[in-house]
């Protein structure tokens, strides 16, 4: 996304809005091997309250998972 950064005088200059995304591994129990997600914070936070199996479950039925890699 992008937006203005707005001065104290009202001059805008443009700038770019970019998402949390970060890379991080996790251990999945059920195929007991590593695996690593760009994940954003929010994403972080539904992993830890359903746990990884449910949230990569409902990310593919919502078409929001794309290629996982395994380690």
């Amino acid at each position: 996304m992008v937006g203005n950064n707005v001065a104290h005088s009202n001059k805008r200059t443009k700038r770019k809005f970019n998402v949390n995304l970060f890379s991080k591994k996790f251990y999945w129990v059920e195929q007991d091997s590593w695996i690593q997600l760009k994940i954003s914070a929010a994403g972080l936070r539904l992993i830890n309250k359903i746990g990884l199996d449910a949230a990569l479950k409902s990310a593919a039925v919502k078409g929001n998972l794309s290629i996982i890699k395994t380690l």
